[in-house]
C-alpha cells in the first residue's frame, strides 16, 4: 500500500516505510521529527523540472508527463520502492503544500493504482 504525506505532518505507526521524494530537506522539520527511513532523492524530480514547474497547478499536467519521462531512467530506484510497496505499507513524505500536483502523487500513481492520501 502506498500512503502519500505531507512532511510537516506528525509521523505515525502506520505510515511504515516512510521515504522522501524531494531532493531538498523539508525545512524546519527535524530529522527525529520527519522519521524517514530513505531518502530517495534518486526518485525526486531534476532541479530543472522542479524550477520550471514552481508547483503551479495549470502546469501540472506537463510536469506529470516530463517527471514519469525523468523517472524511466531511475529504473532501479523505481524497482526498489515497488519491491517495498509490494512488501509492506510506504507513505511518501514530501514537502509541497498543494497535496493533489505534487511528484508524490505522480510516483505513486506509477507504483500503486490507488494511493491513500492522508
Amino acid at each position: 500500500m502506498i500512503k502519500l504525506k505531507r512532511a510537516y505532518q506528525e509521523a505515525e505507526e502506520s505510515d511504515g516505510v516512510r521515504v522522501l521524494v524531494d531532493s531538498l530537506w523539508p525545512r524546519g522539520v527535524t530529522k527525529e521529527r520527519a522519521a524517514i527511513d530513505w531518502w530517495a532523492k534518486e526518485l525526486a524530480p531534476s532541479p530543472e523540472l522542479r524550477r520550471w514547474f514552481g508547483h503551479v497547478p495549470a502546469r501540472f499536467t506537463e510536469f506529470k508527463e516530463r517527471y514519469e519521462a525523468e523517472l524511466e531512467r531511475k529504473h532501479e530506484a523505481l524497482t526498489r520502492l515497488r519491491d517495498l510497496a509490494a512488501s509492506q505499507s510506504v507513505t511518501l513524505v514530501y514537502g509541497a503544500k498543494d497535496t493533489e500536483h505534487n511528484q508524490a502523487v505522480v510516483l505513486a500513481g506509477l507504483v500503486a493504482a490507488d494511493p491513500v492520501i492522508t
